[in-house]
């Protein structure tokens, strides 16, 4: 029948489980041992018994023998039965070859059949090679007293060695019950107050076994539940900061043409679509994150020209550039094999950082895009003679929402979304995207995309 763990009335505490366990175990383990080895001592002790009655049954069949040759029969053999008796504490038995006993050490058998039982305690007496007689030892006494209280001492030993080695196996159990369920405790108590919104709870690692790694684990869940809280917790005060400011902006103008402070006139009009347009900005890359999240976010691959990509991406920011001094370059040739993209998505991407590069290079500056096979991939990266970006900005520069000016200035960051747009993206396409800058020697920004076969 087997046990199962589900039924309410099996002990539902992990530690009463485990020492039910493991003291079922050393008991099985015990008495198996014990039983073993009993069995086992008990064969030896009975092989010592045999060979020493087998040397016994020899010593006195052969001087039976020698009476009876002398004697020419069982007349005169009971003095040496009596004898033999006496010197080695046995009962003996002598029978003739019919099986009529003719000598009993204690007189009582004399003239009546030897028992069919007896065929344990019996050896045959030969006489010039001729069976004359049997010899019995102790026939009806059965196991000496000796050899009983010697099976016995061994069993007694066996039994207190079970019992001492039970109890042994009940402490030691306690002792590693402890030590593993204390672990699973505190994990199952810190889980608990996970549940209820603590993400910083951590559990100490008291090892560095199974249950040290479980603990590593879940400090490292709870590390990273923290983190991705505090993301999420930063994401939406971010998206509501990047939303009031349009909103505020045509609310304001809104307000003003009601109350016949602003004209309606081609003015006010192309503000409150530039404001419009921001807005549309915004909830375009926030859904073409959320859908590079979920994995959702198509992608109309085909074998492309990069060289053409690039000439196009440059061409729509050069006349910004232009105004404002910056060179732009183009060293992408036209020889490269064709890459395995979507061209709209790696058209924004080259955009994205071309139009970040431009943000942070000055009157005078210089961006160039390049690219160059690297194995299965092409590598391509913008390169600008831009502020650059400091050490502690740097891990972050892909985070969404993330500028290194804190104020927020859009003519310095956007929105925060276009270089994690440019991350997701690239990674949707199989490729790496990195970053390399030093504070006033500009940045490098490199992806790869993968080669059409």
């Amino acid at each position: 029948m087997s046990l199962d763990l589900r039924r309410p009335d099996f002990p539902r505490s992990l530690h009463l489980r485990l020492l039910l366990s493991m003291v079922a175990v050393a008991i099985v383990a015990v008495s198996v041992t014990g039983l073993v080895a009993s069995r086992r001592t008990l064969a030896e002790f009975q092989a010592y018994v045999d060979t020493a009655n087998a040397a016994r049954y020899h010593r006195f069949t052969a001087a039976l023998a020698r009476d009876y040759s002398v004697d020419h029969g069982w007349a005169d053999v009971l003095p040496d039965v009596e004898r033999d008796s006496q010197l080695n504490g046995q009962r003996v038995v002598v029978a003739d070859a019919q099986g009529i006993i003719v000598a009993d050490s204690n007189q009582s058998l004399v003239g009546m059949p030897a028992s069919a039982a007896w065929l344990n305690s019996q050896a045959p007496i030969l006489a010039n090679g001729v069976e004359v007689g049997t010899l019995y030892l102790d026939p009806v006494a059965g196991p000496s007293p000796a050899d009983v209280a010697f099976v016995w001492a061994i069993n007694r030993s066996v039994l207190l060695g079970a019992g001492v080695a039970c109890l042994a196996a009940v402490a030691i159990t306690l002792l590693l019950a402890g030590s593993i369920v204390k672990p699973v405790e505190s994990l199952t108590a810190a889980a608990r107050r996970m549940k209820t919104g603590d993400l910083a709870v951590q559990v100490p690692v008291g090892s560095e076994d199974e249950i040290g790694e479980l603990a590593h684990a879940f400090n490292a869940m709870a590390s990273g539940l923290a983190q991705q809280e505090k993301l999420r917790r930063s994401m939406v005060e971010d998206i509501a900061h990047e939303l009031r400011t349009p909103l505020t902006n045509l609310r304001g103008y809104l307000e003003a043409a009601r109350d016949g402070l602003l004209a309606p006139d081609s003015a006010l009009v192309e503000n409150l679509y530039e404001e419009t347009m921001l807005l549309q900005r915004l909830v375009t890359d926030l859904q073409d994150l959320a859908l590079a999240d979920a994995g959702q976010l198509a992608l109309v691959r085909e074998p492309t020209p990069l060289s053409a990509l690039a000439e196009q991406a440059v061409g729509i920011l050069r006349p910004q550039a232009e105004a404002k001094g910056v060179t732009l370059q183009v060293a992408v040739p036209p020889e490269l094999p064709l890459v395995d993209v979507d061209p709209g998505r790696i058209g924004q991407v080259l955009r994205n950082l071309l139009y970040n590069a431009y943000l942070h290079t000055p009157t005078g500056g210089r961006i160039a895009v390049a690219a160059q096979v690297q194995g299965p991939m092409v590598a391509v990266s913008v390169a600008d003679t831009g502020l650059g970006i400091s050490a502690d900005d740097l891990p972050h520069v892909f985070d969404r929402f993330y500028r290194g000016d804190k104020s927020r200035a859009r003519h310095t960051g956007g929105a925060g979304l276009g270089l994690a747009i440019v991350r997701q993206l690239v990674i949707a396409h199989n490729g790496n995207v990195s970053v390399t800058s030093e504070t006033g020697q500009g940045s490098v920004f490199s992806f790869t995309v993968p080669v059409a076969s």
